[in-house]
């Protein structure tokens, strides 16, 4: 005998009956069968929207009623042929005057108690079970429609009653043993008490019906057919990479259904375990996929983890206070408060101290538990021993599920790991003895970011996705874009990364797609966004709380680099070309690397010294390492270098400066370059990164420009330097009268730091500098005298844009 449950939405509408029909039919080539039926999608609840409106004296349920009655109607018109379809429309009809007579009843009376209800909900099981087992005999598929509620016996605890498995077991087996069917059609759901009262057996409970059933039969097999095709890693309408679970224990599958995995019902499994009768989760719509195995031990141990589950609406319940150390009982008296008023407790954690203990229960039984338990310890309350219940609601509760947990060592550390990088807070765990589930409870809102983010870690070799929040699309940002858009199937299938841009801001608008923007037509869009009002992209980030994100800034706006914190201590990791926060203030500069420690959130800046160059990842490198910064040399200016191996005296001072901007390697105002203020905050990043407490102030300037030239408008500047000319020429030629170069140079050495124009001669390391490159020399403990040389191309958007990007790929590794 095998038994096979079909669930509400694989009876919902005739054409899903047909469906169920051609599957009952296959199987009953194999072996005899019964087919335990759900009510049509969606009358349950309308049935008790009917019954709550008459209770309410609410006469609209008299027209919801019509509406239950029409489809019913409906299906059997569409579904059976007319020469069969007489006896059936009458059933239909015939029910549905009952239940308006029902209705009339508790519309007259005010009154819907939980028999009431278990009565009228059983109407829909009635209804559809009849209405198969008509399509099938249309069809001259021979079966016997049998009523559960003479075969299954419960206690009268309506709406979740409990089943007296021994009298089932021998009503079922009697039955069956005197039967020559081969089909059996039966309704889900509903059972009786001892008195023939009609009890229901939860939501949900044809799962369960169908186990009743295999357990009283000894049944070869158990199918349960759905709108799924299996299990799966996690629920797909929060993770879009989730994927079916081909085998699982029985204990696992438990675990997920109880932590929120709706594909079956928890009870189901206790009877089938006992016999050891597999089950089969099996879609409807595509019966030709495997599906899920439910079994005792799983026949593909595979992963460590089988599932990632959740329950929404949670609230936490802790109860604390001097007066429960080491004073036996309190636990006891807790779980007792809960129990007089039927309070589900759903997770239980308790400190060793002994000073508090914490459940999980459903949020709409909160209020009446904190008023049972606040009364169970009135005397210690008022006495100050033990504080009154603190409720805290809009929670949930996400659960990794697997046997072979126990033999994996870190799953704790990798699930608070990844938690803890996306900014996600446990509020309270709990694990039991058998190693097989790690549950934590964290904020409602966390719930869908932290199921990714977990499934990531845990069942995704394929990819990780990575979700960007760009500001700034000028030079360099629009290559960046360009650099992601042609980057994009190189970095999915080389590093499994999926990284999105979700959003686009530059100074006027901003744009934001929780899909990801197609890169190929940002600009339009940008064009077409939003007005850009820096706390409300800042705010957006926020609020849509995905996992893995990255802020970048490629701005050179203060306002921009002020918000970083405001992100950090969100766990959203920043990437900044913009100096302007690591050059501000030394307090805030620490601050930021504090919060980057704090909330696990990278902060990579990179390209604030030297561009594309791996200068402050090397810096970083020696000091992780042990070594220790003696000096640093360096000609950090691509702007500075290009115009000094320009400037020839031929050709004016200014027209190469001019050039300079042409081609993209100055500042918007070139004075900046010019002046050493560019390089000044270049070195003391560097010093900074050294590990020294430096501000601006404290760098010595060797300024070169005139002080006419630092006056007025860009355009102003530009004549100045041309009636400066004889100037600069001097420079030259004084530097070539020694057989020297001009050189910017900046130097930090034993908490000094100066920057300016140096002589350099043949010998030295930047003598051969050309075009815009930069160079560093770190003098350290390994070495001394040969210092340890960066050089390369230090401007340009390119370049800058690819510095940028590595900061990227850094921070989804961090």
């Amino acid at each position: 005998m095998q038994v096979l449950k079909f669930g509400g939405s694989s009876v919902a509408s005739a054409a899903n009956i047909s469906k169920c029909v051609s599957i009952i039919c296959k199987a009953i080539e194999l072996d005899k069968t019964i087919v335990v039926v759900s009510a049509l999608g969606g009358i349950t609840d309308n049935l008790l929207l009917c019954a709550a409106a008459a209770a309410a004296a609410d006469e609209g349920y008299l027209e919801t009623l019509k509406g239950i009655e029409q489809r019913h109607l409906d299906t059997v018109r569409e579904l059976i042929p007319v020469t069969s379809q007489s006896s059936i429309l009458s059933m239909v009809k015939k029910t549905c005057n009952e239940l308006e007579d029902i209705f009339k009843g508790i519309y007259l009376l005010r009154e819907l108690s939980a028999r009431t209800k278990d009565h009228v909900v059983s109407f829909g099981e009635l209804l559809s079970s009849r209405i198969l087992s008509a399509s099938l005999l249309a069809l001259e598929t021979a079966n016997s429609w049998k009523d559960s509620r003479e075969l299954i016996t419960t206690d009268t605890n309506f709406g979740h009653a409990r089943v007296d498995f021994p009298m089932t077991q021998k009503k079922i087996t009697a039955y069956f043993q005197n039967s020559s069917s081969g089909l059996f059609i039966v309704p889900g759901f509903i059972a009786a008490d001892s008195q023939g009262i009609t009890t229901t057996l939860g939501r949900g409970g044809s799962d369960y019906t169908a186990a009743i059933y295999g357990n009283a039969l000894n049944s070869s097999r158990i199918e349960i057919w759905t709108d799924v095709s299996g299990m799966m890693t996690a629920d797909p309408r929060l993770v879009s990479n989730a994927r079916v679970i081909p085998d699982i224990s029985y204990q696992e599958a438990m675990e997920l259904s109880h932590f929120g995995a709706k594909v079956i019902y928890p009870p189901t499994l206790q009877p089938v375990m006992n016999k050891n009768i597999p089950v089969w989760i099996k879609n409807t719509f595509a019966p030709q996929d495997p599906g899920t195995l439910i079994e005792r031990i799983s026949s593909m141990p595979g992963n460590s983890i089988r599932g990632i589950s959740s329950i929404h609406r949670i609230a936490l319940l802790s109860l604390e206070g001097s007066g429960m150390i080491g004073i036996p009982g309190f636990s006891k008296r807790l779980f007792e408060a809960l129990s007089r008023q039927q309070i589900n407790v759903i997770l239980i954690t308790q400190a060793s101290s002994e000073h508090s203990i914490c459940v999980g229960v459903d949020s709409s039984q909160a209020a009446l538990a904190k008023i049972s338990i606040d009364d169970a310890f009135s005397s210690e309350i008022q006495a100050g021993t033990v504080l009154p219940l603190f409720v805290e609601e809009e929670l949930a509760i996400i659960a990794l599920v697997g046997d072979n947990m126990k033999s994996h060592p870190g799953i704790s550390g990798k699930l608070f790991g990844v938690l803890g990088r996306n900014g996600i807070n446990v509020r309270a765990i709990a694990q039991g003895s058998s190693e097989r589930n790690i549950s934590a409870v964290i904020s409602t809102k966390d719930v869908k970011k932290a199921v990714n983010v977990l499934h990531e870690e845990f069942f995704e070799a394929t990819y990780k996705q990575l979700n960007l929040f760009i500001t700034g699309a000028g030079n360099v940002g629009r290559r960046l874009l360009h650099q992601l858009a042609q980057q994009k199937h190189f970095l999915l299938e080389h590093l499994r990364l999926q990284v999105r841009v979700i959003g686009i801001a530059n100074s006027r608008k901003m744009f934001f797609q929780e899909e990801g923007i197609d890169l190929n037509s940002w600009q339009n869009v940008l064009e077409n966004g939003d007005t850009m009002y820096l706390r409300d992209f800042i705010r957006l980030i926020h609020s849509k709380n995905l996992r893995n994100s990255v802020f970048v800034d490629v701005t050179a706006n203060k306002d921009v680099a002020m918000g970083y914190e405001q992100l950090l201590q969100k766990s959203i990791s920043v990437v900044a070309c913009n100096k302007i926060a690591c050059s501000s203030p030394y307090q805030y500069y620490k601050k930021l690397k504090d919060l980057s420690k704090e909330f696990n959130a990278a902060f990579y800046f990179e390209t604030n010294v030297g561009a594309g160059l791996p200068v402050i990842g090397t810096l970083n490198d020696l000091l992780r390492s042990g070594d220790k910064i003696r000096k640093i040399e360096a000609v950090l200016s691509g702007t500075l270098n290009f115009v000094f191996n320009h400037y020839d005296g031929k050709t004016k001072f200014a027209d190469v400066v001019r050039q300079a901007q042409e081609e993209g390697y100055t500042e918007p105002d070139p004075r900046l370059d010019l002046s050493g203020t560019d390089v000044m905050r270049k070195i003391m990043i560097l010093a900074r990164e050294a590990g020294h407490a430096i501000e601006m102030e404290d760098i010595s300037n060797h300024v070169f420009l005139p002080e006419s030239c630092m006056k007025g408008s860009v355009a102003d500047f530009y004549l100045a330097m041309e009636k400066e000319e004889a100037h600069f020429k001097k420079l030259l030629d004084v530097a070539h009268s020694e057989g020297k170069k001009l050189k910017f140079v900046a130097t930090y050495e034993n908490g000094k730091a100066s920057v300016g124009l140096q002589h350099v001669g043949t010998s030295h390391d930047f003598y051969h500098l050309y075009g815009k490159d930069n160079i560093v020399l770190f003098y350290t403990d390994r070495y001394p005298e040969q210092p340890l040389v960066i050089k390369g191309a230090g401007a340009g958007a390119e370049v800058t844009a690819s510095g940028v990007f590595a900061d990227i790929i850094r921070a989804a590794n961090a």
